[in-house]
């Protein structure tokens, strides 16, 4: 048995088919028959066990993946992995097969904290991107790593000039600029207050917003009179 029908025996091992009907109808892009059905904390067991073996090599050449967890076994296969060269050559190389959030927003290799220089020049070329969850993956990194010591205001601008129509990177979107608020209210509320993003954006943004704990309740209070802003009339707004 080669090495990907041996992984893929043991994936099917691991099905939970009450799991499979619950989670299947929150992964609209994804075809049903293509969810085994692994609860999370068992699958990151498995790939624990297989990290750092030849199989383990080999499955990360593999692709496209057939099965939905077969795409989340191998991001939790790159996310150990401690050279920075090697994990992003790996990230590259699997961000083009990904066709869901969840396995999108699964994989952060632990290394790139430790190079964040080099991954803002990566970040630039993924949310620019002609691939949904390409971009949407590269706004999920600048969000993780450059809120907090590393955030510089032109940040915002970024993720404000990306247009699309991609309903999952408008939700990243939103997502950026929420915990933007909740970390970095003075630089990220102008577009808020000037209505720079586009308006599904903005009220989903607000709507994130008010749904953090980290953002208090007077501050809440006011976003929810800027969520119905009126766009011909707020100066920097756009339609």
């Amino acid at each position: 048995m080669n090495t990907e029908n041996k992984i893929r025996a043991e994936l099917l091992s691991l099905q939970d088919l009450e799991y499979k009907n619950f989670h299947s109808k929150l992964m609209p892009t994804v075809n049903p028959e293509a969810i085994i059905g692994i609860r999370m904390p068992i699958l990151r067991k498995y790939a624990k066990s297989l990290a750092k073996t030849s199989d383990a090599d080999e499955f990360l050449t593999i692709l496209p993946h057939k099965y939905y967890e077969e795409n989340n076994l191998h991001s939790l296969l790159i996310e150990p992995i401690k050279d920075y060269d090697k994990a992003i050559s790996l990230t590259d190389e699997f961000l083009p097969y990904i066709d869901n959030w969840a396995t999108c927003d699964l994989m952060s290799p632990k290394i790139f904290a430790r190079h964040t220089d080099e991954l803002f020049i990566k970040i630039n070329e993924w949310i620019n991107s002609e691939q949904a969850y390409t971009v949407r993956y590269g706004l999920g990194m600048l969000m993780r790593y450059f809120l907090d010591e590393k955030f510089e205001e032109n940040h915002l601008e970024l993720a404000s000039k990306i247009i699309s129509d991609e309903y999952y990177i408008n939700m990243m979107i939103a997502w950026y600029f929420a915990t933007a608020l909740a970390k970095q209210w003075d630089a990220a509320l102008p577009y808020v207050q000037q209505c720079r993003l586009e308006p599904w954006t903005h009220r989903k943004t607000i709507q994130k917003a008010v749904e953090s704990y980290r953002i208090s309740d007077e501050r809440k209070a006011y976003l929810k009179d800027l969520r119905f802003r009126d766009w011909n009339g707020a100066g920097e707004g756009r339609l």
